[in-house]
């Protein structure tokens, strides 16, 4: 017999609830096109849903034919928002709270004079928004980075919102002893850093780790990685299909733990299906 131990909290956070909302609401309110500025959330069973509901993303504004383009969850930069209006579009800004949040605090220390870090993935579109808001002047820096500091030492830090509150202790270690003064901002999403505590709590308790949600989502694959780092074996998957029976083989205790995106009836799916295998 196969136990199951699942997290506390999984599925829609508030800000993917808030932007599919918005998507939705504005659909129902209008008979013109409505688009979404690359997926809505990086989840790709939602984006097909809403695409079957008339919410069509489009990688390219030069795709989209009038009517609203939903800004995402993720963030533009202001570029991009200039872009839609030349082009005649009009805007419904799903931008989540926290991420404007950090777009804020990097705006502000680049203002005050600090030369400002970013802890997190170059080519993702909540990063590559937070440096376009200030114009190319925040750095992106990861772990394995040597950062190189001017001289008069005065130094900015803020989180990518799906980074891990480690990542952004490493960036502190790094950078404080090359300062004379470090100011940070932790903009790190409170539900991403209570899931990851959950997984982690998790990942010394099972044999094995399910963790569900979109390959292309930062937060579900930093799930997956600290559960990993625990020493667990870990599945990343993103639907049903993707499980194997094998895999549980004499796994006495698994545990099962979704990102901030993954859709509440594919997280069901699963649970369902490894209730079957156990």
């Amino acid at each position: 017999m196969m136990d199951l131990l699942l997290a506390k909290d999984m599925g829609f956070c508030f800000g993917v609830k808030r932007a599919i909302k918005l998507a939705r609401d504005i659909r129902k309110k209008t008979e013109e096109n409505v688009y979404t500025m690359g997926s809505l959330i990086h989840n790709p069973q939602v984006v097909e849903k809403l695409r079957g509901e008339g919410i069509v993303p489009v990688s390219d504004l030069s795709e989209a034919d009038g009517g609203y383009v939903v800004i995402r969850s993720h963030g533009v930069s202001p570029e991009v928002r200039k872009d839609i209006k030349e082009r005649g579009l009009k805007v419904i800004d799903a931008t989540c709270p926290l991420v404007k949040r950090a777009q804020e605090k990097a705006m502000e220390l680049v203002k005050d004079g600090y030369e400002t870090f970013v802890v997190g993935e170059r080519d993702h579109p909540e990063v590559e928004g937070i440096v376009g808001y200030t114009g190319g002047r925040v750095q992106v820096i990861n772990v394995d980075d040597e950062v190189e500091i001017k001289e008069d030492g005065k130094v900015g830090l803020i989180a990518q919102t799906t980074q891990s509150m480690q990542s952004l202790e490493d960036a502190i270690i790094k950078l404080l002893p090359k300062t004379k003064e470090l100011k940070v901002f932790n903009t790190i999403c409170e539900v991403t850093d209570r899931r990851q505590e959950e997984v982690r709590r998790l990942a010394g308790m099972v044999d094995a780790m399910v963790v569900i949600g979109g390959k292309k989502s930062a937060n579900t694959s930093r799930l997956a990685a600290i559960s990993r780092n625990e020493g667990c074996m870990t599945h990343h998957i993103e639907t049903v299909d993707e499980l194997k029976e094998d895999w549980f083989e004499g796994r006495d205790r698994v545990g099962v733990v979704a990102g901030a995106s993954t859709p509440y009836w594919v997280i069901d799916e699963v649970i369902c299906k490894l209730n079957e295998i156990a």
